[in-house]
Parts: structure tokens; sequence; C-alpha cells
């Protein structure tokens, strides 16, 4: 697109940073509102995959990153009391790395600087109040009181999007799967040098994930009721309880939690916005349009694959609703196939019933889907 767009990215998490650096970077006026008072994300860590690097090497972070994470390039799959079961190279995109495990506030960091860097203007504690689409532009006002019309409207504001709400009214809120995830950080044994999965029975799986080279976490995911949350004096010790049949690394990280505070726990939800994605010139991208279960560690490459590819899409043409258009077109199918075997997955690691649809996914395997999805998006 030859003409700078203004453009307004509602929400300053990973996705939206994303878009803002890519936008600016090619000269697009940007501002991110984030309702947030500062640009530090929620949880613990998180995996980068190589598409998701890939997308970092676009926009020039992915030494950042590195810097401030661990590369790693091999799953290992252990049994419940820490013996090698296997080892399972990981796929690239190109030549970017394997995989890279990130402190999230970390990432935080380095994309709210890249965008920064790259002139973005980004307001905290600020969020959309009015809205109104006449179909050349968008007049928004914002919690601070200023106005302005904004060529393109952008919602990067999560699984609880109120933008989405905005859009679609209740039809899209999140469904919660009947599971949760629980986190926490603990120092890095020296022998867990890329994720460590221990298996067990279906009730039970347990990753070790390096971070830094000090930290890493132990995540694990549950069946539980969607009115459970975890005794604020007890959830190291309810995460232990969870966990008891396993020993080795997992076994050796549980017994450096201490402190109930540093366990995150948080429910597993979907959200599948089935109409378009666009109404207008306001668009929804990542968990706001399309949140996945975790099971393949894609939520969040998904989410700096729809930045990446729609700055792309908006270089290619001057109709900004024939580019968003397009970009649906090549991002729908794609995050559509990653929710579906993420969902597929959940249910074949716990023994829940498959659809026939989910056991045809089920043969690609999560190897599998990481060769899938190092091809181009």
């Amino acid at each position: 697109m030859a003409t700078p767009l203004r453009v307004l990215i509602h929400g300053g998490g990973i996705g939206g940073l994303t878009l803002a650096t890519a936008l600016a970077r090619r000269g697009h006026l940007v501002r991110v509102a984030e309702l947030r008072g500062e640009l530090d994300a929620l949880g613990v860590g998180i995996i980068q995959p190589s598409n998701a690097l890939h997308v970092m090497r676009e926009i020039g972070v992915l030494a950042d990153c590195l810097a401030a994470g661990f590369e790693w390039d091999t799953l290992t799959i252990n049994d419940p009391v820490g013996n090698t079961l296997a080892k399972i190279p990981q796929p690239r995109m190109g030549d970017a790395p394997a995989c890279n495990g990130i402190p999230r506030p970390a990432l935080a960091r380095v994309l709210g600087a890249a965008a920064a860097a790259a002139g973005a203007e980004i307001s905290l504690g600020t969020t959309i109040t009015e809205l109104a689409d006449d179909g050349s532009g968008v007049e928004v006002t914002l919690s601070d009181g200023s106005t302005g019309r904004w060529d393109l409207v952008v919602g990067f504001d999560g699984i609880g999007s109120p933008l989405r709400r905005r859009l679609y009214g209740e039809r899209y809120a999140p469904e919660y799967t009947g599971f949760a995830n629980w986190r926490v950080t603990v120092p890095r044994q020296s022998e867990v040098r890329g994720v460590v999965m221990s298996t067990g029975d279906r009730t039970a799986k347990a990753l070790l994930t390096p971070i830094t080279e000090e930290l890493m976490y132990l995540g694990a995911v549950f069946a539980e009721p969607a009115d459970f949350r975890p005794d604020p004096e007890r959830a190291h010790l309810q995460l232990a309880e969870r966990l008891a049949a396993f020993g080795g690394p997992v076994a050796e990280a549980l017994a450096q939690v201490t402190d109930p505070a540093a366990v995150v726990h948080s429910r597993i939800s979907q959200v599948t916005v089935e109409e378009p994605w666009h109404v207008g010139r306001v668009v929804l991208a990542g968990d706001a349009a399309h949140a996945s279960t975790p099971h393949i560690a894609q939520g969040a490459a998904m989410a700096v694959e729809d930045a990446l590819v729609l700055a792309e899409s908006l270089d290619a043409t001057e109709d900004v609703p024939a580019a968003l258009a397009a970009w649906e077109a090549r991002r729908r199918p794609r995050a559509m196939w990653v929710q579906n075997i993420s969902r597929a997955v959940l249910k074949q690691e716990t023994g829940s019933p498959t659809t026939p649809e989910e056991d045809e996914l089920l043969k690609t395997g999560i190897p599998g889907a990481a060769h899938v999805l190092v091809q181009p998006y």
C-alpha cells in the first residue's frame, strides 16, 4: 500500500506488538491501546517454535528473543520415573532456529521496545469506549478521552476480547474445554536443554521447558470443574498431589516449589469466530478470533503469523476491505487446523472421546504437525 495507513491496535500483547512493529517499519502510523498499565505479560514462559521465530526474524527481533531465552532443538519423551523413551529433533522453517523458550515478560519487553523503536505509539491504561465505522474510516474514542479517525482497527485483545463482544455480542464467548493448565517457574536442571515431556497414564502429563540458562517452567494439564480454583495457601501442594506418580526431573522440579503464589493456574478455553473475522474496517486476530488449546504450542505462533500476514496483505492492495478478505483467506484454514488438532491432542492425551475427523487429524501426530507448520504461512 503506497499511502500510509492510520491503524489502531486494540491490545498490546504478543500479536498486537508484532503487528505494530511490522506496520510501523513499513511507514504506517500506528497506535496501540493497551488496557494494562505496563507491557508485562501474565504467566510464566512460552515456547517459540520455528514458525514463530521466522516471524521474529522478519520484524527484526530474533537475536533479542534468543538472547533473552533458551534456544533448543530436541523434544525428549520420558516415562513417569524419568527414563528417556525418545528424542525427537524439531523441524525448522527456512534458516530460523527450531525452538526457543522465553519468559513471557521478557518477550513483552522485546516486542514493546521494537514497536516503540519502529515509531508506534503505545498508550497504556487505555481501551476503546466508542467506535463508529462509516465505511471509509473508523471514528474511535479512547478511555483517555482522545479521539481519532483510523483507516483500520485491529483487535488483538485476547481470548476475552472486548472488541469481539462489541462486534458479535456473546455469540463467540470462550468455550471451556474442561481442562486447566498449571505452570510454575523453577531453577533449570542442567540436563533440561529442550522440552522434556513426561507421560504417565491418561490423567497426567508434565512438561519441563527451559526459558533461560537459569530457569525453566513445569507445566501440566488436568481435568477440572469450571468453578475450581486452587487454594491460595496450598496451590503448590495441590500441584504436587496431581503429579505424585512422577519421579525423576519432574519430582526434582516439584521439590523446588515452596511458594503457593508462584503457581499459575488458568482454565483452557477455545474461541472460534465462525463469521468473517472483520466487520467493515474492524478486524479480530489471534486469540480474539481463534484461541486454541496449548497442546501443540502454537497459540502465540498463530498470533504473530496473523500479524505479519496482515501487514503483507495491506502491502498488496490500496483497498483495506480487500486486504482483510485476502488476509483471512490465507489465515483461517491454518489457524483452524491448529485449533482442531490441538483439541484432538488434548482429547487423545486425556482419554476423551474423539470424532472421526479428529481421529484423522491425530494420524498426523505432534511431530507431524510440527513439520506441517514449518511450511509457509
